[in-house]
């Protein structure tokens, strides 16, 4: 009793000590639970990747090729730690004859796409930027239309991942949400993501999932990491300072566009068997021996192009996979025009908003549907576009909504929310 005593006495005498103390024991502990918590879910995901590895396989067919594109780059080069910690033992074990491709530098994506060889899985390990890059690189091929069939999955580890939020599950816990985006590859379910492709009047074509932005917002917010010694009040000072240069900031350009197009029915996944050999030849003859019938020309159907003079504080054109729908009979793509009206107390704290939400079309901007638009900007204009969060200088673009073009493996939970308007 008397050694209980002298030690709460001793605690009272060095509070100060006593409390750094119980502060680091706390934060020891929580940190040790924490890492005991991220291995149960490493092992539960390979347990669970075990099952997809264990399975026969025919003789016949050959084990699936999966290509492995990793940024090491990526938030913060933490990205190949991440990989191998929690995504490499999952493909792994689960089957799949796995090449893993580094990126050394920004742009390589692009040519070893070119080299590629035949694939049967496609998967990007990295940001918004790794995925731009990639999917730049396979639709520039020659043999494209062949490439792009090929489904692809996509491993968040960058710091910018807006297509996670489309395809799996949200989750606080970065080693829960990459487990569940490679084991979502394992489980195959896909869903059609569309396309913008940009093109500008001399250079290549650029690609996008996300979209194109370009205005003031987009300009504060990529130096926001300029001013991370102010903490949480960075993204403020990042605008305040916008709006002490030139203001209103006005971005004038013309832009033309057609309106929204009807979604073509799917072609069936099964091709229809060959119907046997006396009906081809059948067929064949009655071909041969019809008398020719006259072609009535067809007028052609002018396209409905429709041109504004705009002005805007920013200017945002982007792919509805943010919140994809399943069951939609149109296809087209989201124009948000802002106007340059806003205030610099409303432009502050509307760029905080947008730097959560990136497409966060506010009220009183000006909205338009289209599948194809062509951006003329005013002659000296500055400045950069910000396409699927990588910098490109401001150009006149044309971009055009490409449906429906690549397939993305997605969690069947994702997939199935984006089934419940057909369901209802």
């Amino acid at each position: 009793m008397a050694r209980m005593v002298r030690m709460f006495k001793t605690f009272k005498t060095h509070w100060k000590k006593t409390t750094v103390g119980v502060c680091l024991l706390t934060w020891g502990g929580n940190w040790l639970y924490g890492k005991h918590c991220d291995n149960l879910l490493r092992r539960a995901a390979c347990q669970e990747a075990q099952v997809f590895g264990n399975q026969l396989i025919p003789s016949n067919m050959q084990v699936k090729k999966a290509t492995v594109f990793l940024n090491p780059a990526a938030c913060k080069r933490k990205a190949r730690n991440l990989f191998e910690k929690n995504a490499a033992p999952i493909l792994h074990l689960s089957g799949l004859d796995i090449t893993i491709v580094k990126t050394d530098y920004e742009g390589q994506a692009k040519k070893l796409l070119e080299l590629m060889e035949n694939t049967d899985l496609i998967i990007i390990a990295g940001g918004d930027g790794t995925v731009q890059e990639v999917i730049t690189g396979l639709l520039r091929r020659a043999d494209e239309s062949t490439f792009s069939k090929i489904p692809i999955g996509f491993i968040p580890l960058g710091k910018t991942s807006t297509l996670s939020q489309t395809l799996y599950p949200g989750s606080l816990n970065q080693v829960q949400h990459i487990a569940d985006a490679t084991l979502a590859i394992l489980k195959g379910e896909t869903v059609p993501l569309d396309v913008l492709q940009i093109k500008g009047e001399k250079e290549q074509p650029v690609f996008a999932v996300t979209g194109l932005r370009w205005g003031s917002y987009r300009d504060a917010g990529v130096k926001v990491s300029k001013y991370w010694y102010l903490g949480p009040l960075k993204t403020k000072a990042a605008h305040f300072f916008k709006t002490l240069k030139e203001w209103p900031q006005k971005h004038q350009a013309s832009l033309t566009y057609l309106g929204p197009t009807k979604r073509p029915p799917e072609e069936p996944e099964e091709k229809p068997s060959r119907p046997p050999l006396y009906v081809r030849i059948y067929r064949r003859l009655s071909l041969y021996w019809a008398s020719p019938q006259k072609e009535i020309p067809q007028e052609a159907t002018l396209e409905a192009w429709e041109e504004m003079q705009l002005s805007a504080i920013e200017l945002s054109i982007t792919t509805q996979n943010r919140q994809l729908d399943l069951t939609r009979t149109d296809d087209f793509m989201n124009i948000c025009i802002e106007p340059d009206t806003v205030g610099k107390g409303d432009f502050i704290n509307r760029g905080s908003q947008k730097m959560c939400d990136p497409q966060l079309c506010p009220e009183g901007s000006q909205c338009v549907q289209a599948s194809r638009c062509i951006l003329q900007l005013s002659e000296g204009t500055e400045g950069s576009f910000g396409i699927d969060s990588e910098e490109y200088e401001a150009m006149p673009v044309e971009v055009k909504l490409l449906p429906r073009k690549l397939q993305f493996f997605c969690d069947p939970r994702r997939r199935k929310q984006m089934l419940q308007p057909a369901v209802q």
